[in-house]
């Protein structure tokens, strides 16, 4: 490990070594321990009893939260030419079809997530090796494949995130930003994982959620006690 930074060193002693601490406690502490110049993601990371190389066991959502993302998601949306008013009416940064498909297939990838319907997928497939790696891949579990399409670009620009467990058995999510308060970290905080909960596999046995850190961008992971969970 390299020599810690003064900053480093601050956080650290900030957290009680071997401490689990509730989620309203380390809400709290996230925002003592983050020296970034910049408006810092507030990140959660929770490690599931489950093996996600079992379709049985696979861990995936979305969930709306209530102090939104601090973030500027950048939306795509590929519709039909009848959609596309709402579509922007919604708020969507981008849309149309063709030309942006064809954009994709050069290697445009600036935004963060890409809405479109049912009967626009057959044309979407062909950009599985773009998109795929990249997370942008439009789903109709995360419900952006959707003939609702006002309506999610709405969920989505308000603070709508998908989530999938990854081959590590860990979900990660980003719930806000250090300028949040306290109480909007925790409460974000609070409905991601309580999203997490209520979608355990019934194939899942023993322990489900094994561990949970919150931590920020550059700064160390604060542990929370998985027990008290049930109580947020």
């Amino acid at each position: 490990m390299g020599k810690l930074t003064k900053n480093q060193k601050l956080a650290l002693d900030k957290i009680e070594a071997g401490k689990a601490y509730s989620l309203s406690e380390a809400s709290a502490l996230v925002k003592e321990i983050t020296f970034t110049k910049f408006d810092s993601s507030v990140d959660v990371d929770v490690r599931l009893g489950v093996d996600p190389r079992k379709a049985n066991q696979m861990v995936r959502g979305v969930v709306s939260l209530p102090h939104g993302t601090g973030k500027q998601t950048r939306v795509l949306v590929l519709c039909t030419p009848d959609q596309e008013a709402d579509a922007k009416a919604a708020g969507a940064d981008y849309v149309g079809l063709d030309e942006y498909i064809e954009k994709i297939k050069g290697g445009w990838t600036d935004i963060d997530v890409i809405i479109t319907m049912p009967a626009i997928m057959g044309k979407i497939g062909a950009l599985g090796r773009v998109l795929g790696p990249r997370g942008l891949m439009p789903n109709p579990k995360s419900g952006t494949v959707t003939n609702e399409i006002g309506k999610a670009v709405k969920e989505v620009k308000q603070g709508k995130i998908d989530f999938k467990v990854d081959k590590n058995g860990i979900v990660h999510a980003s719930v806000g930003k250090v300028s949040f308060s306290a109480e909007q970290i925790r409460d974000n905080a609070r409905e991601f994982i309580s999203a997490l909960i209520k979608l355990k596999p019934t194939a899942a046995k023993g322990t489900y959620v094994k561990s949970v850190y919150l931590s920020s961008t550059m700064s160390p992971g604060i542990k929370i006690d998985p027990k008290s969970i049930d109580e947020i």
